[in-house]
């Protein structure tokens, strides 16, 4: 049962993964069959975006409610039905109407895995759930361009991948028995009690820390991610093709750094890992700013490895840190915190790139990077008093 129940977790965040890429993968054809501007695709994400925030910091009311596995199911199946909006949208209007479910649903399943996974498994389980999220930002680009080498069409690949979700979450629904079984907690897969609340929450001591801590390393992957290539064009001279191959690199650096953390994070402890990630993203940053060509690739490909560990142990962490009651809302707080940092930190590089230069990236990156283990050794020196 337990095996059963953790492969079924690794499913959906593999479903969860596979709506993220798509809007950036459709675009160039998107765009042009709508008659949209290039720079819409933000609105659309902010849309997303602004809805994950929402349902993540109402993510411990309705896991109290209805449990973790009920949360999950419900999300998946609101995710698939705009993804399935967005295969029969044919107005601008109506991709942004999509967005709205899409949104709601994203945040709510990460919220609800993220703290059920955190409370019932160990930290290697974290760092490969996180892992699988990769796995499906990767594959739905293939079924994207697949769908459109074939038919000339960008609606069919959203349809795709709606089946995939509809498939997942009916094999969700069916899996409810399994996620109240595992709960120790009176049979309910859910934390009992009143919800938290945002001032509750924000209350507690170090809580204003991580929030901190986690909206930094989220603006720092973002920006390393969506800026990457024009670094290396702009900056460091290499041809578009090749940067964009370090561009996926990078990513790839993320997801399999993911995958062997797990074989290690137990025995090494979440607040180690930080510590080990911080600091392969300060190497991947220092290399940047070398000199030598091929520092910089490098020091992109480093400085994802060193990403992979920080995004679950910091999760991971938060039941030990503030309470097993009251991580729900806190991870919650969390996602939200990420959905921020990742919302806004990026585009306000690209202002800062704009009208200033490009070659603050690596110093932009180390800003964030600072405030990170500034943040987290706080809230470690905190526990220790």
């Amino acid at each position: 049962m337990f095996s059963l129940l953790i492969a079924v977790i690794y499913l959906a965040f593999i479903s969860l993964g596979l709506p993220d890429s798509l809007l950036g993968s459709a675009w160039p054809l998107m765009r042009l069959q709508l008659g949209a501007e290039l720079s819409f695709a933000g609105v659309i994400s902010m849309i997303i975006a602004g809805g994950t925030i929402v349902s993540s910091l109402l993510s411990d009311r309705l896991t109290r409610r209805l449990g973790a596995g009920l949360v999950t199911a419900l999300s998946v199946a609101l995710t698939a039905a705009a993804l399935f909006g967005f295969s029969f949208s044919r107005s601008l209007a109506a991709l942004c109407l999509c967005a709205l479910p899409y949104g709601l649903g994203a945040g709510a399943v990460d919220a609800a895995l993220n703290n059920y996974v955190a409370l019932h498994y160990s930290s290697r389980h974290m760092s490969w759930l996180h892992c699988f999220w990769g796995v499906g930002a990767s594959i739905s680009p293939y079924i994207m361009g697949a769908c459109i080498a074939r038919s000339g069409q960008w609606q069919p690949g959203y349809r795709t991948v709606g089946f995939l979700q509809a498939a997942l979450t009916a094999i969700l629904f069916l899996s409810l028995p399994l996620w109240r079984g595992r709960s120790g907690e009176a049979g309910a897969d859910g934390p009992a009690g009143e919800p938290l609340g945002l001032r509750g929450a924000l209350r507690i001591a170090g809580v204003p820390d991580i929030l901190l801590a986690f909206l930094a390393y989220c603006g720092a992957e973002g920006t390393a991610g969506i800026w990457a290539s024009s670094y290396l064009v702009g900056v460091r001279g290499l041809g578009v093709e090749t940067a964009a191959r370090f561009a996926s690199l990078f990513y790839l650096g993320i997801t399999a750094g993911r995958f062997f953390n797990g074989f290690v994070a137990e025995r090494m402890g979440d607040r180690r890992m930080i510590r080990v990630g911080a600091a392969g993203m300060a190497l991947g940053v220092l290399l940047m700013l070398l000199p030598p060509r091929g520092c910089a690739p490098a020091g992109l490909v480093i400085f994802g490895l060193g990403c992979a560990p920080v995004y679950p142990s910091v999760i991971h962490a938060t039941p030990a840190h503030f309470g097993r009651a009251n991580s729900q809302a806190i991870i919650g707080i969390q996602m939200a915190s990420a959905y921020l940092g990742t919302t806004f930190l990026p585009p306000l590089f690209g202002v800062l790139a704009e009208r200033i230069s490009l070659k603050l990236y690596p110093f932009y990156l180390a800003l964030w990077l600072a405030l990170l283990a500034v943040m987290t050794e706080r809230l470690n020196r905190r526990e220790k008093a």
